[in-house]
């Protein structure tokens, strides 16, 4: 039943970037059943102050209450911290097929690079260039591609 309740909760569309899921945006931590008409739902903002976790709030709620569930319970937990590693590999590969550069992923022992090469999801090139350090939300930058000379918003990696 848990494992169907955060199916459920996961697949509740980011409000900001609706073509990825909750779930493949890495911020459900867990769905713990608390009784028979009961769920506790753990959601991680992707950073402190987040204004879409009060959407993603109320999505869940939502879709769940849709499902039998009376009394739903939606924990923010923020520790440990989302990072951008946490993004699967099928919301990465949505966000480049949406035209979003999704964030590199590092191992959590490994140092970010200080130089990074954005590679545009319009043409592939790795030859961009910075246009804006936010974009439409905060957690992303905007980059033009000097190949292509497309502009494009880059998910930026935390």
């Amino acid at each position: 039943m848990e494992a169907e309740l955060r199916r459920l909760a996961g697949s509740v569309p980011d409000p900001e970037l609706p073509v990825l899921t909750l779930e493949e945006l890495g911020v459900i931590r867990g769905v713990r059943l608390l009784g028979p008409s009961s769920v506790e739902v753990r959601l991680t903002p992707t950073y402190t102050g987040c204004p879409a976790i009060e959407a993603m709030t109320s999505d869940i709620e939502r879709v769940l209450h849709d499902h039998g569930m009376a009394a739903v319970s939606v924990v923010k937990v923020l520790a440990p911290a989302w990072s951008t590693d946490d993004i699967s590999a099928e919301g990465r590969r949505k966000l480049s097929e949406f035209g979003i550069a999704p964030p590199r992923h590092h191992a959590a022992d490994e140092p970010v690079p200080l130089t990074l090469s954005v590679r545009c999801p319009n043409c592939g090139s790795t030859d961009t260039e910075l246009l804006s350090r936010f974009s439409s939300t905060a957690c992303k930058a905007l980059r033009r591609c000097v190949s292509c000379r497309e502009p494009f918003d880059h998910f930026k990696e935390l």
